[in-house]
């Protein structure tokens, strides 16, 4: 297994100096209420990297208070869609310029891959933006046929103050999945990026400043889910949430907009995603799909198809394939260009993961490969397989958000759909067959929010993602998540002999 200088870059990407540490509010960066401050930790190597502001409910007020004036006395609502896409454009153009500095600060405060982040997350955050800027002039209400003397139409109006709260493992990805569309809809916002990797968003803010975006309309506060997470979802002047994360946080987050003031809530509560391979599949590709979609992003992502259902006849193949791939993946300092795997976002993932890899072994699961810390210091994990896995087993169940693949075996078609969906996730899922018949009745039997056939991680701002079950509900990309944050109303006027209804 390969091993790049854990905790110490090699390569020669230039570490950005920490410019932006404070809250973003009504258009400028300020103090913490309270004066305190949280640590943001490098899980390269365990150090600080930089000490943020901390903000709690008076914080949150004050970005609320913003927000709300910004709505309904701001020029960001009352502006045209052109005119609101013609500054999201500029935006997405600043993010372009800055690409490299961005990707650092995600690759030192989550520990992706720097490479990634600059040829996939920062490029995509901009052309979400540009997705959402096209967009923003094309929201249409309909014309009504009503079925009385009456003319009706039906008008998309922003949906007022959102409150966002972004999770660690994908900072940039996310924040964009949230802010784009909601600032499309005529929107303003208060946004909650994790305690965890605070640093993209707060160089967001600075930049949506420079693109011309008016004060008040995004705000940004950094702070714990316990204390400024928890204000946003329970503040009463908020009128929407969108919160991704886990399901027992998610719980907690619907009821606090239940208890408060009755906000609709999009929820994306993780998942823990079938990767179903029949025995016509092309192997190579497979074992390719399965094991990115398990280890990318060191696991650390929601839709990673960390059960992997080989049909009988293939599986003592690929059961051999996979350890292959796996024994030679390339764990280490995520700026180096070689490396496939970067660290656990902090302590706590690391050792929630080790604690699962032990769980494994102690339910008689097969310990295929890996298994093990890497590296003398920072937050590293071989990559792990257990093969023969039950779906009852604790593996088999729960998101372990980590470089950690159950592989399982099946027989019929039946089977198959029956195992995927034995689980209380429903996020997505991945097919590889040759056979049409085959791909059509699995893909629409398996409850999960999409589907891919013969690839995985199949993104695009087009397609909307979204969960069944507990990995919750409404959808991000594409025009449906636009739409979550606007409201409809119906306009009705009575017709006077009018020739026709």
């Amino acid at each position: 297994m390969g091993d790049y200088s854990n905790g110490s870059s090699n390569s020669c990407v230039k570490i950005p100096e920490i410019k932006f540490t404070k809250l973003f509010i009504n258009g400028e960066f300020v103090d913490s209420f309270s004066g305190k401050t949280l640590e943001t930790i490098d899980p390269r190597n365990g150090e600080m990297i930089a000490r943020v502001a901390e903000g709690d409910q008076k914080d949150v007020d004050l970005a609320v208070k913003a927000a709300r004036k910004a709505f309904d006395h701001g020029l960001w609502p009352r502006m045209s869609g052109y005119e609101r896409g013609r500054v999201m454009m500029k935006f997405s153009d600043l993010i372009e310029e800055h690409v490299e500095e961005l990707a650092a600060l995600d690759t030192m405060d989550a520990g992706k891959l720097f490479g990634a982040g600059k040829a996939q997350d920062i490029p995509g955050a901009a052309r979400c933006l540009r997705y959402y800027a096209g967009a923003a002039d094309k929201i249409h209400g309909e014309t009504l046929k009503m079925s009385r003397s009456m003319q009706g139409y039906t008008l998309r109006e922003p949906i007022g103050v959102v409150g966002h709260i972004i999770p660690w493992n994908f900072p940039t990805t996310m924040f964009f999945l949230k802010v784009a569309p909601s600032l499309a809809a005529g929107c303003t916002m208060v946004v909650k990026p994790s305690e965890k990797t605070p640093l993209s968003a707060l160089y967001y803010a600075h930049l949506s400043k420079l693109a011309g975006l008016p004060e008040g309309v995004l705000n940004v506060v950094n702070g714990y889910g316990h204390t400024a997470g928890a204000a946003i979802s329970s503040h009463m002047d908020v009128d929407k949430l969108s919160f991704t994360g886990s399901p027992e946080v998610g719980c907690l987050v619907m009821q606090a907009a239940a208890t408060s003031n009755l906000k609709p809530v999009t929820l994306e509560l993780g998942g823990k995603s079938p990767l179903i391979i029949f025995n016509d599949a092309d192997i190579d590709a497979a074992t390719d799909h399965a094991i990115q979609g398990c280890l990318y992003n060191k696991g650390e992502i929601c839709v990673a198809g960390s059960r992997v259902l080989v049909q009988e006849g293939i599986y003592e193949e690929m059961k051999r394939k996979l350890a292959e791939k796996a024994k030679s993946w390339v764990v280490g300092d995520p700026f180096h260009p070689n490396v496939q795997q970067g660290p656990q976002v902090d302590k706590k993932q690391f050792e929630r993961v080790l604690s699962y890899i032990k769980r494994g072994k102690e339910e008689g699961a097969d310990l295929l490969v890996g298994g093990e810390p890497s590296g003398e210091k920072g937050y590293y994990i071989t990559p792990t397989i257990f093969s023969d896995v039950k779906d009852g087993m604790q593996i088999a169940k729960d998101e372990i958000f980590g470089p950690v693949m159950s592989l399982m075996k099946f027989k019929t078609v039946d089977d198959a759909i029956q195992r995927a969906n034995a689980t209380r996730y429903g996020l997505a899922a991945g097919i590889m067959t040759k056979n049409i018949d085959i791909a059509n009745t699995v893909s629409r039997s398996i409850r999960a929010g999409t589907i891919w056939i013969n690839c995985y991680f199949g993104f695009d701002c087009d397609a909307p993602t979204g969960g069944y079950k507990m990995s919750g509900f409404g959808r991000e990309s594409g025009l449906d998540g636009l739409y979550i944050y606007t409201q409809v109303k119906s306009v009705v006027t009575p017709l006077h002999n009018s020739p026709w209804l």
